[in-house]
């Protein structure tokens, strides 16, 4: 455990951190101390290449239920580049993107506005049967274009529903999750962490450099403005993980039929 954050846990299993909101008796709502936290946390794992991977999930009933409102009338209004409290919290999913480790949210209960911002801000999702997503901004007389929701969310279920969900405010289940494709599945809640597992294994599987050239390739790829804009990535990072010795321990790996041991790039 990271015994400097207060509300939020950091385990460290192998190459993998398990970061866990831990606001329970809150539902995980976001404050002023848990923003400072995600963003020291995620800003330092650009630099971390310890960890390969990382588990987001929120402790006792809820993945994260949004806002904590009460205590944000309440507190002291940060800079935020220039955007108060705005940019403050929008700077961690921000650095939930640049962050070269994939994230793998393992979603139950409610995951609301700054919280369902969390899950589409991460690269795998996993709903447990009580999952229940929002855009909840709208219902409290915002836009629900609100961190990174706008670009997420059509990116991930196309814009139609998109519009659907943000324009209402309507929760979205997991089961009907599943079946547009933003979560990859659907388990009872106490089989979340057991269901993590494969998928953690799968990740690993990847050389280093391989792994961290995939998520931001992909990402810039979205966004390519042409096939060639993205072949130019995809030919660099190619040529970048090709001269690694993980990739010829890979090949070696592959024709030996075994688990590749790959070392730190």
């Amino acid at each position: 455990m990271t015994a400097a954050y207060q509300t939020i846990t950091v385990e460290k299993r192998g190459q993998t951190d398990w970061l866990t909101l831990n606001r329970p008796d809150a539902l995980n709502t976001i404050n002023a101390a848990m923003v400072g936290e995600l963003n020291d946390y995620f800003g330092k794992l650009y630099h971390d290449g310890t960890v390969r991977v990382v588990v987001l999930r929120g402790t006792g009933k809820a993945f994260c239920a949004g806002l904590d409102i009460k205590e944000h009338e309440r507190g002291e209004v940060p800079f935020g580049g220039g955007f108060g409290f705005q940019g403050w919290l929008a700077d961690v999913y921000i650095k939930m993107r640049r962050c070269p480790q994939p994230i793998v949210s393992l979603i139950h209960g409610p995951a609301c506005g700054g919280g369902f911002a969390f899950a589409l801000a991460s690269d795998i999702r996993l709903a447990g049967e009580s999952a229940r997503m929002n855009a909840a901004f709208i219902r409290i007389g915002l836009s629900s274009c609100d961190m990174g929701v706008s670009y997420f969310l059509p990116r991930l279920v196309g814009g139609s529903v998109a519009a659907e969900l943000m324009l209402t405010g309507r929760f979205l289940l997991a089961q009907r999750a599943h079946a547009l494709g933003l979560v990859a599945e659907v388990v009872p809640d106490d089989q979340l962490e057991a269901a993590a597992q494969p998928w953690i294994d799968d990740l690993l599987h990847a050389s280093p450099m391989g792994l961290r050239m995939t998520k931001e390739g992909l990402a810039m790829g979205i966004d390519a403005s042409s096939l060639e804009s993205a072949m130019a990535i995809e030919n660099r990072n190619q040529v970048l993980t090709s001269k690694s010795a993980n990739f010829a321990e890979g090949m070696r790996a592959f024709m030996e039929k075994r688990r590749p041991d790959y070392t730190p790039d």
